[in-house]
């Protein structure tokens, strides 16, 4: 690879077709997702990543899937694609199958599997920074921490919680092997940003935690892939605790219920407003990684995958709530 932007990065390219399939496959899925919510055949909300596939899918694609921890956040489908969560584990959730990884008991993104070390996305954001640290926290404890990264994944809105505060200091003065990307995605809800917090960037507050910090255009999936993979591996290698600030834009409302009327047209139309997904698979093509056709390919093969995903989880029950009782929670080790 050619690029100035990869070159010297150690970055493959098996790594970069995997992170953009991820990002494809996201896309799709969540295009389908919200054709259903507005068909009325989805119960509870629909967030979308629309704007965030590079970002979060380089988090997926560099993380390893047999020891690292990776708690994503309601963006983050191309994330979780990416580290190896099965399409039909979204489809079930969001359709309420009673086969799903909350058995149809919980929200829409509220799903995990903490045994593969996915813990299930907290509603109280900024939280998954402390869950994080706990988890490797534990894991230092019973000498079992070697070599894992733990990282998580969360808006700009969220640096401003207690909970991020709390989490990211821990982690700084243990100099855990944590990763936490900060998706600076100009709005928390409809709050933008200058009235959220008054440093001037992001990346400050990485600085004041002591923690190494890096900005980084998150509208190019090259410029994504090297500043997270790098991050990933400083922090593997012993290089305590990572933030990297990503800068773009929420390409869509808050979530499918909320147009986003209150998104500038001139910042729609900066250089944030790009589409990722667009300039990864141009990125992608030009460096001679994949070609135009393989590129269709992914794409055609990624609708099949969801279309599939789909009609397997509408034909199964939902929960039945007379089976839904102490001795089942109990049985899955969830007693109170």
């Amino acid at each position: 690879m050619s690029n100035s932007t990869l070159a010297g990065s150690g970055i493959e390219s098996d790594l970069v077709r995997r992170t953009l399939r991820a990002m494809i496959l996201s896309r799709t899925l969540e295009s389908k997702l919200s054709s259903l919510y507005k068909a009325g055949k989805i119960v509870g909300g629909v967030y979308l990543g629309t704007g965030q596939e590079a970002f979060s899918g380089s988090l997926g694609a560099c993380l390893d899937q047999e020891k690292d921890i990776f708690a994503p956040l309601i963006r983050d489908q191309a994330g979780r694609t990416a580290f190896g969560e099965p399409v039909i584990e979204a489809t079930r959730t969001y359709l309420g199958s009673a086969l799903g990884p909350m058995r149809g008991r919980d929200g829409n993104i509220h799903r995990g599997r903490p045994d593969q070390r996915r813990p299930a996305m907290i509603s109280h954001l900024g939280t998954s920074v402390s869950l994080v640290a706990g988890m490797l926290m534990a894991r230092r404890m019973k000498g079992e921490l070697g070599g894992v990264v733990g990282a998580t994944c969360v808006g700009d809105g969220a640096t401003s919680t207690g909970a991020f505060h709390e989490g990211l200091n821990l982690a700084a003065v243990e100099k855990l092997p944590m990763v936490v990307l900060v998706a600076d995605n100009q709005f928390a809800y409809s709050t933008p940003r200058e009235r959220q917090f008054a440093c001037e960037n992001l990346i400050d507050r990485a600085r004041g935690y002591g923690v190494t910090g890096t900005e980084v255009d998150a509208t190019g999936l090259f410029s994504s892939l090297v500043a997270i993979h790098k991050a990933v591996e400083s922090a593997r290698a012993g290089g305590g605790p990572q933030m990297v600030v990503g800068k773009l834009l929420r390409l869509c409302g808050h979530g499918e219920h909320d147009d986003g009327s209150y998104v500038a047209k001139q910042l729609r139309e900066s250089s944030l407003g790009q589409d990722c997904l667009e300039i990864g698979i141009k990125e992608v093509i030009d460096e001679g990684i994949a070609t135009t056709e393989e590129v269709e390919n992914w794409k055609t093969k990624a609708t099949e995958h969801v279309q599939e995903a789909v009609a397997t989880a509408q034909t199964e029950a939902t929960p039945d709530p007379y089976k839904e009782d102490w001795r089942s929670l109990s049985a899955e080790g969830m007693q109170p």
